[in-house]
């Protein structure tokens, strides 16, 4: 937990994501990563120097799957938390029938994430896309789309007011899968039909594939985002993680 924890908090610092009097929503999936990112944030309130608070918000897309576990881990914790029911997966795979779903998904989920935030008043959302996400994502746009480009690890979007951040950029995938396990966090099953058939998994079997005889693949990627920089990717400070 301490040494998650202090990954967290530097990239936070390194990207000043968290100003006083802060009220972030952590967008809660049920995964292993947002259910993280919940926990990692909640510990973090009693000791950042810079007082913030706490909502959790799950868009419920009507897939049948059961949140009740992720409203007790919010209790726990003493997160508010918010189910927003929608019917986005039965206006995609139902209705439409969309033979490539994720996009227009993404897109829908993004919709009623910013709408369920602006009608709370809350103006922070916190992501979590970790540092294995943003190595893939820039693979994926190198790949598919010809361009360069990754997330930011702080967005402003100015058509809605919201500002999202990512504050678990300096965690692998498989550190944050450890901290998951050991902390017993409550995953909650994903029932998308479109599961592990994405573009996003074709990737993670490429960088699995070039692993062994480039080891520092992916710390080569993310450094090169850092350096050339990206947008908004530049840290003022020389970075310091060094993930493992």
């Amino acid at each position: 937990m301490q040494r998650m924890m202090g990954l967290v908090r530097r990239c936070i610092d390194d990207y000043n994501m968290i100003a006083e009097g802060d009220r972030i929503a952590v967008g809660v999936s049920g995964g292993k990563d947002s259910l993280a990112l919940l926990v990692l944030l909640a510990a973090l309130r009693a000791y950042y120097p810079k007082k913030f608070t706490l909502d959790a918000v799950t868009i419920d897309m009507g897939l049948g799957m059961d949140f009740s576990p992720v409203a007790a881990l919010c209790e726990q914790w003493q997160v508010p938390y918010h189910c927003v029911k929608t019917e986005i997966g039965a206006i995609i795979f139902d209705y439409r029938k969309e033979k490539n779903p994720c996009s227009m998904c993404a897109k829908m989920r993004r919709g009623a994430l910013n709408q369920a935030l602006l009608e709370r008043d809350i103006h922070k959302i916190a992501l979590g896309h970790h540092y294995d996400d943003a190595v893939e994502t820039f693979l994926m746009n190198l790949i598919f789309e010809g361009r360069i480009g990754c997330f930011e690890p702080v967005t402003y979007l100015d058509r809605t007011g919201v500002t999202q951040i990512r504050p678990m950029l300096y965690l692998p995938e498989q550190s944050v899968s450890h901290f998951a396990q050991n902390m017993h966090l409550p995953i909650v099953q994903n029932t998308c039909p479109a599961d592990k058939q994405t573009k996003r998994e074709e990737i993670k079997q490429l960088i699995s594939s070039l692993h062994d005889q480039y080891p520092d693949l992916k710390t080569r990627i993310f450094g090169a985002m850092q350096r050339m920089p990206l947008p908004n990717w530049e840290v003022k400070a020389h970075p310091r993680h060094k993930p493992k």
